[in-house]
């Protein structure tokens, strides 16, 4: 198995951590990872503000980078999400079709196609889960909360093979940060405003931490953190897999 590691360019440029943690738990793991290093941004922030005929240039290079690869694994929601459904190539349509379909978010990498059943990692912390819109509404990371059926969540299960981990009960588990991408520039009180509460949500349950597996809404809510000189603190769900010591 032939794994390509796609990191999104905030975490490559602000988080690099991350994309560490990602590559260790999947060489934990086994896996054979190899990491492209001409990928760019896959084009998502263009597509979501309306300027998706402008996405060949990356789209292109994105096929070109990860056309070989038996499973491409993201530690993002969001730009997995713009991956399966919305990369084309004009050049390589069937190649571009192809890597649609054989593009992961990483915790749904880890459940749904290994198969994961232990992780050696202990983080001895409270932690609070923020179950980002596009994993959850997108990629179905985990169940809505108002549809009336079976509840399941992915990462919640990741988290709960991890050793000393303490994972909190939140009011309104799957309530958006309010980051939204560029809609926290355009509309920037209600987005934060949408962040306070949902710190709140994790605060007031004793939250140490708050994960996830997009960096992008975890970027968000750390930045109301630091205003707030709040002791809490943000961490991708790939550092806490990657935790041997806590």
């Amino acid at each position: 198995m032939n794994i390509g590691l796609f990191i999104p360019c905030y975490i490559d440029q602000l988080y690099p951590q991350v994309g560490i943690a990602t590559l260790q738990v999947l060489e934990r793991l086994g896996l054979s990872v190899t990491y492209p290093t001409n990928q760019t941004c896959c084009g998502q922030p263009m597509a979501n503000s309306g300027f998706e005929h402008l996405t060949q240039g990356t789209s292109h290079n994105f096929v070109t980078n990860f056309s070989e690869f038996d499973y491409i694994v993201c530690p993002s929601g969001s730009c997995t999400l713009h991956i399966k459904d919305h990369l084309q190539d004009d050049g390589y349509p069937d190649k571009a079709l192809d890597i649609r379909k054989k593009t992961f978010e990483l915790t749904e990498f880890l459940t749904d196609v290994i198969g994961v059943k232990k992780l050696h990692a202990h983080f001895p912390h409270k932690v609070g889960l923020h179950q980002s819109c596009h994993g959850l509404r997108g990629l179905g990371l985990a169940q809505m909360s108002e549809l009336m059926a079976p509840p399941f969540s992915k990462p919640e299960s990741l988290l709960t093979m991890v050793t000393g981990l303490e994972l909190i009960e939140l009011e309104r588990k799957d309530e958006c940060c309010g980051f939204g991408g560029t809609f926290c520039v355009f509309e920037e009180a209600v987005s934060v405003k949408m962040g306070q509460d949902r710190i709140a949500d994790h605060s007031n349950h004793g939250a140490e931490y708050i994960t996830g597996v997009d960096m992008s809404c975890l970027m968000h809510l750390e930045g109301i953190l630091r205003r707030q000189k709040s002791k809490v603190k943000v961490i991708h769900i790939a550092e806490i897999l990657n935790s041997v010591t806590g």
